[in-house]
């Protein structure tokens, strides 16, 4: 939907403005030469952020078995089953 039409000497007298505004609200541009369009002034697409390192591997990992016990047995560990040395 074009909201605003603009001869094509006001563009080439505020084109930075009229660009910025475009920009800015999302709202195409119709430029015209004695009422017939020339061109159409669009927003650029909005462009995809990227994923931040925490997060760029989510859909590739899975999660096997719990994660919440321990890895093994407390007998399985030597070092719990050392004497402390005095």
């Amino acid at each position: 939907m074009i909201e605003e039409k603009v001869t094509i000497s006001k563009f080439k007298a505020t084109c930075l403005s009229l660009l910025k505004k475009v920009k800015q609200t999302g709202r195409p541009v119709l430029v015209t030469r004695r009422g017939e369009p020339v061109a159409l002034i669009v927003p650029p697409p909005v462009p995809e952020k990227p994923k931040t390192w925490l997060g760029i591997y989510q859909e590739r990992g899975r999660i096997v078995g719990n994660i919440i016990l321990p890895a093994g047995a407390p007998e399985d560990w030597e070092i719990l089953n050392d004497e402390p040395s005095t």
